[in-house]
């Protein structure tokens, strides 16, 4: 793996350093954890944005309800709903 310096504040360091010596994680690994959390959370915020613009739209948000009812027979496959498997893919006694 490559990797690259990041400039910081110093009051972000002393974070870093703090969550550091709390969990045992390296500051390189709790960054990597914060960025991807962070990029979720983006990625998130973008998808509620989306779904409130379609909600806005009657007519493409009864489009997307259709669709939806489309797929809920998907549901009706006929499987027992109580039936557990074992991690190797056999059906539960």
């Amino acid at each position: 793996m490559t990797t690259s310096s990041v400039h910081v504040n110093d009051g972000t360091h002393r974070v870093l350093q703090a969550l550091s010596e709390q969990t045992g994680k390296s500051i390189p690994e709790i960054l990597d954890k914060a960025v991807e959390e962070y990029r979720r959370k983006i990625f998130f915020e973008g998808v509620d944005r989306d779904y409130a613009a379609l909600k806005a739209d009657p007519q493409a948000w009864s489009q997307e309800v259709q669709e939806r009812e489309l797929f809920d027979n998907t549901l009706m496959d006929g499987l027992d709903p109580d039936e557990r498997w074992t991690d190797d893919g056999r059906v539960k006694d």
